[in-house]
């Protein structure tokens, strides 16, 4: 049975965070054979009870140790997410993994002030209100002020986030998210993950425009990209679950009803643009919501695993 060892024990803070690998996930056999089927039992799956493990339908995701991400994120020349507050939280989680580090491995810890050291502990880096602004949003800055936290080989990763919400998207995101990915076809493929809703109240015709945008942009950037058969991964992640403490007057437009409409939504229409998708809705409904929006580190870290699982099964020898 894979994956049965807490991946966690050697991270630091593992006990006093007290999270173990096996909290977020109960593997099984068999392991998902292929990106589609796994794609579909990450969004499907869900948990026996409140805040249980996670747990894919009919076939199991893998729960990689620190040195497998970092040898999945080394086939990409950058992994590029763009989207929200809560695809912060996903970039942040796979720093968490990376730098091995439960208690500010989302955050730049390096220039914290012991307040801060106290507001953004465990779970408490995913809090959006005192937190937001100390988030890690590329690998560069852990290159320049922390290096030695990540565990992965020098030079071998690069992720970022960029977040563009808005459409029509301002000129200068456009212009940053221009000057990121060059003009020229890279030696190792870029993955790209996007994330979009509640900014906009789950229009999806918003979040249509917003996407549509993005990858015109992209194919006019790298032209490369819209020749027959190229190697173009694309994943875009719907919000998770509403929590209890989701204020009322957000309930109509921004509740469970509307997010499992939204998920649906954006699977065929993505589909019809070549992206791939991933629910979550699933995954967090039972799990803790500590804002009742965005889900804890717990709930984060499992995301994270979830997109690292659509990455090792890209085929990136295609680029």
């Amino acid at each position: 049975m894979p994956d049965t060892l807490d991946t966690f024990a050697g991270y630091k803070y593992r006990n006093t965070c007290n999270i173990s690998s096996l909290d977020l996930h109960a593997p099984f056999a068999p392991l998902c054979p292929d990106r589609a089927s796994m794609l579909t039992a990450m969004s499907s799956g869900g948990r026996i009870g409140h805040d249980a493990p996670y747990m894919p339908r009919g076939c199991d995701m893998r729960w990689f140790s620190t040195e497998e991400v970092c040898e999945i994120l080394s086939r990409f020349d950058k992994v590029i997410i763009v989207g929200d507050s809560m695809m912060r939280h996903v970039i942040g989680s796979i720093n968490v993994l990376m730098r091995k580090d439960l208690g500010y491995g989302a955050v730049t810890d390096w220039n914290f002030s012991p307040e801060e050291r106290k507001e953004c502990f465990c779970n408490l880096q995913f809090n959006v209100k005192a937190c937001s602004v100390q988030g890690i949003f590329k690998t560069s800055d852990i290159v320049k002020n922390d290096p030695d936290s990540i565990a992965c080989p020098a030079g071998t990763v690069d992720i970022m986030i960029e977040q563009m919400i808005r459409f029509p998207i301002p000129a200068e995101e456009a212009g940053r998210y221009k000057e990121l990915i060059g003009k020229t076809k890279p030696a190792k493929p870029y993955a790209f993950v996007f994330g979009h809703g509640l900014w906009n109240d789950l229009d999806l015709q918003a979040t249509l425009d917003w996407l549509d945008e993005i990858l015109d942009m992209t194919t006019a950037q790298l032209p490369y990209l819209s020749t027959p058969g190229s190697f173009w991964p694309r994943l875009i992640l719907t919000p998770n679950a509403a929590g209890k403490e989701k204020p009322d007057q957000w309930l109509v437009t921004q509740g469970n009803k509307a997010l499992q409409i939204f998920e649906e939504s954006v699977k065929v229409e993505a589909g019809r643009r070549g992206v791939e998708h991933l629910g979550t809705w699933n995954m967090s409904v039972q799990s803790n919501k500590y804002d009742g929006v965005h889900v804890d580190l717990k709930g984060n870290l499992v995301k994270a695993m979830m997109v690292m699982n659509w990455l090792n099964m890209l085929e990136v020898e295609k680029h």
